[in-house]
């Protein structure tokens, strides 16, 4: 299923990256907990140590959403990477010369500033470097490599701190932070950066709200992240009431909940084997609303057993669950995002999940507290299940407006393959095209562009047909038919319209916004024969210039 995805070079090198960083940030995570414990020997150094990561994520993340669509996205990963690598090997040359503990923990809150723009600038490339069929295996695929990180990297990290010291450890950190750099480096994909200021205008607080007002703009969209997070949430609550279950119930002892979590990390792996056939499903409420209740429902289960066996099987059916939600809400966002705003909207939903874990974590113990530990284990299993039935009509929404843009979109690709100057384009360049282009239909006698005003456009021909013409009187240079374009003499010259372009039949256009198009160039260059029309009209209006200057003066 991942074959199709992973033939996209892009996505190849992105998710290696992703990989080699991920391993070294679980080891890491062992590792920084154990040497500010062996330092002070205190659970709450140890609690300091978990809020000061936790913390700056969370505050950071809407901000670092606005950083990765202000800047090239790739280039922003890099440096993330680099500063965080950076702020590892200080980790450790501190943890090497027994620096104080205060001092590691606002180490460890630089690194996860520094890595937060990585997630949604991440959310924001995956679209772009493969095809829209493919996006739900990539998305798959990065759950599963979680999932297989989370469960081999920290066992990793524990074993290399039997035999090597906690320093080494951070600077093996700081080694693949270096290498996921490298790596991401190598993609060729180049985003377009967005002034997302407004001229220098707009503060900082204005720039992260973009993110929220867009989540909160379409009740789809917020459906989508609500269950995300509510997902997130109960994720959260697990940390608590597996401890408890595994010491009360299964007879593991408070640490056993390891066990249980490698439960959950193995069900998402075996899961992917059919999330890309459930992401060809035009019913995403139904896929949903199951997936949250394979998530919730199975952990109905660890209030009435004492089988370890029976409640880890019962948490491999929930990873497959949770995988299922996150893979399909996160690629329906995707869907549903415009573009020029998905890492700014990635930005406030990774702060929400973060936020969602910890508040989940704070829920849990009152909860248990009030209602004992199996009408807690009920509730958090039965409510959410609940909450996702409430959101179905607006799910079946979220159905039906996918199908009607998977249909306009189809149209539109039509329209960019018939035309020569996208032969060369791959599938992914063209849905991204027809994604940012608009549909205009032209009169007889409209003027779609007039000659000496900005180029701000391509248009490609669907339908009709149109007169270009240059000069003062016009002058009469071609016609263009269906599968025909015109527009790009300006953007590639970056000079005024040099014709003008007249409807002569009722015409259907795609309008491309120049620098979507100009940005499409980098993973689909022109052939040289669209270069060579292209100059040779060029030559041919500035040759008429003189032409028509010695008209306007005779007139």
């Amino acid at each position: 299923m991942f074959r199709s995805a992973l033939a996209h070079r892009d996505l190849r090198l992105l998710y290696a990256g992703m990989t080699v960083s991920m391993a070294g940030y679980w080891a890491y995570n062992v590792a920084l907990l154990a040497v500010v414990y062996d330092r002070t020997g205190s659970l709450g150094w140890v609690a300091a140590a978990t809020v000061g990561r936790f913390v700056p994520s969370i505050a950071f993340s809407p901000y670092a959403g606005v950083l990765a669509d202000r800047f090239e996205q790739v280039r922003i990963m890099v440096a993330s990477n680099l500063v965080a690598g950076a702020s590892q090997a200080a980790l450790a040359v501190t943890a090497l010369a027994t620096g104080p503990v205060p001092l590691i923990i606002v180490l460890a809150g630089v690194t996860a500033v520094a890595s937060a723009p990585i997630e949604p600038a991440m959310a924001a490339v995956v679209p772009r470097v493969v095809d829209e069929d493919d996006l739900a295996a990539a998305n798959a695929l990065r759950g599963v490599i979680e999932n297989v990180v989370q469960v081999a990297a920290p066992a990793a990290g524990a074993l290399i701190l039997v035999v090597l010291p906690a320093w080494s450890v951070f600077a093996f950190d700081a080694a693949t932070y270096v290498a996921a750099a490298a790596l991401i480096a190598r993609m060729s994909l180049r985003s377009r950066p967005v002034d997302v200021t407004e001229g220098g205008s707009a503060g900082p607080l204005r720039q992260m709200l973009v993110g929220l007002r867009e989540i909160g703009r379409s009740r789809g969209v917020a459906v989508l992240v609500g269950l995300s997070v509510l997902a997130t949430f109960v994720y959260g609550t697990d940390t608590v009431v597996y401890v408890a279950a595994s010491d009360e119930r299964l007879g593991l002892g408070p640490d056993g909940f390891g066990v249980l979590l490698t439960g959950l990390a193995l069900g998402g792996i075996a899961a992917a084997a059919f999330v890309n056939r459930l992401a060809a499903s035009t019913r995403l409420a139904a896929v949903l609303t199951g997936g949250m209740a394979l998530y919730c429902l199975p952990n109905l289960v660890l209030a009435v057993t004492e089988s370890p066996s029976v409640a880890f099987a019962a948490q491999v059916v929930r990873g497959a669950g949770t995988l299922v939600v996150d893979v399909m809400a996160m690629t329906a966002l995707q869907r549903a995002v415009a573009p020029d705003v998905t890492a700014r909207v990635f930005g406030v939903f990774w702060a929400l999940i973060l936020g969602a874990i910890a508040l989940g974590a704070l829920v849990a113990p009152p909860v248990v507290a009030v209602l004992g530990l199996d009408g807690a284990i009920v509730a958090l299993s039965v409510a959410p299940v609940l909450v996702s039935l409430a959101a179905w009509p607006e799910l079946r929404q979220l159905d039906r407006d996918a199908a009607g843009r998977t249909r306009v979109l189809a149209a539109r690709v039509a329209v960019l393959e018939a035309a020569e100057m996208f032969a060369a384009a791959p599938r992914q360049v063209l849905e991204r095209l027809a994604a940012a282009s608009t549909e205009i239909d032209a009169a007889p006698g409209a003027t779609v562009i007039r000659e000496g005003d900005v180029a701000d456009a391509l248009y490609v021909l669907g339908r009709g047909s149109v007169l270009v013409s240059a000069g003062d009187p016009p002058r009469r240079l071609a016609t263009i038919g269906a599968g025909g374009w015109f527009g790009e003499l300006g953007l590639l010259e970056g000079v005024p319209r040099t014709a003008s372009v007249t409807a002569e039949e009722p015409s259907e256009l795609l309008r491309i916004d120049g620098p979507a198009f100009l940005e499409s160039l980098t993973a689909a260059p022109l052939t040289p024969a669209v270069l060579e029309g292209a100059r040779a009209r060029y030559v041919t209006t500035r040759r008429l210039e003189p032409a028509f200057a010695r008209a306007r003066a005779a007139a």
